[in-house]
């Protein structure tokens, strides 16, 4: 082989790798003129795509955060509660679940329960996920008295709970149901449907004829809790998971019993900025999700919660 020939064969080497570069560059161009909105949604900001099953649902800001920040009050055991200084329970067990769904993390943190609702106007959180149950009042954002007190919301109803009587071990005064305070002292948690459940009961009793309910209201179910045990009140009134939990483990379950009361259950919400229906969506199409694979019902069996779990997820079907 001539030198000429070598530098031929070079020169025809290199027009064909032009060639061929230059198809490659077309075909990418013409790969880029695709369905670019699905690319976007199924991609994390480093580029890398997301192979959750519904990170597409998600809305942009979400999928760029990689995060759902969760307003809660980690002081209501099992449902939500500190340990080793890390927030876990029901709740933190199902936004788990959901979050391999939706291809992010669920990042709990822990406020004043009356405060929960705020916080997504403040942007401080995307949802609240605290036991928080489904009422007209709070989506249309009315206070017990039907005044406006703030943006409405919606829910993703997750959980189904009753009302929990918790008393002193030994039921000194022999509660069995709501009727039995009448003329006693009730403590509970301020900004619970369980304080405005206490008003109601004591309204009824009035009603009745028999004395009313005298209510302490506690920034916390602990402190509620607390004063039960002290015998300043004979009841706190909280939701019947929770009370059966704090009945089996105050004191290794000497301090307190559980009386349950089933015929007034309601639901638990996941709570969502009315504006923000495109995450309020993707929540309850995760939700249906892990209740079809099973991973609700064992986030609820984990801490013997299973008497709540709902079969559906629902938008709103609170009363």
């Amino acid at each position: 082989m001539t030198a000429s020939t070598t530098r031929r064969t070079t020169a025809a080497r290199s027009r064909i790798a032009a060639v061929g570069a230059i198809a490659v560059a077309g075909a990418l161009i013409l790969t880029g003129c695709g369905d670019q909105t699905d690319k976007a949604s199924t991609a994390t900001p480093s580029g890398k795509a997301n192979a959750a099953p519904l990170f597409g649902k998600l809305p942009k800001k979400i999928q760029d955060a990689g995060v759902i920040k969760v307003g809660t009050d980690a002081t209501y055991a099992p449902m939500e509660f500190t340990e080793g200084g890390k927030i876990v329970g029901v709740d933190p067990g199902i936004a788990e679940a959901l979050g391999k769904q939706l291809g992010v993390t669920f990042k709990f943190e822990s406020g004043t329960f009356d405060t929960l609702i705020g916080s997504m106007q403040t942007g401080r959180s995307d949802v609240v996920m605290s036991s928080l149950t489904d009422t007209k009042a709070r989506q249309e954002g009315l206070d017990e008295k039907g005044a406006k007190t703030g943006a409405g919301v919606d829910f993703v109803d997750y959980f189904s709970a009753s009302t929990g009587i918790l008393v002193k071990k030994g039921n000194p005064e022999g509660i069995k149901t709501l009727d039995d305070l009448c003329g006693k002292k009730v403590a509970v948690q301020r900004g619970t449907t369980y304080e405005q459940s206490a008003k109601d009961q004591s309204e009824k009793c009035k009603t009745a004829g028999k004395g009313e309910i005298s209510i302490e209201s506690f920034p916390t179910d602990a402190e509620a809790q607390t004063r039960v045990k002290a015998g300043g009140a004979v009841a706190d009134l909280n939701d019947s998971p929770v009370a059966a939990y704090i009945a089996q483990t105050a004191g290794g379950g000497n301090d307190f019993e559980a009386i349950a009361n089933p015929t007034d259950a309601g639901l638990f919400g996941i709570a969502v900025d009315k504006k923000n229906t495109e995450l309020r969506d993707a929540l309850k199409a995760a939700l249906d999700a892990i209740i079809k694979d099973g991973t609700y019902k064992a986030a609820l069996d984990k801490w013997n919660a299973g008497s709540g779990a709902v079969t559906e997820a629902k938008i709103n079907a609170g009363s």
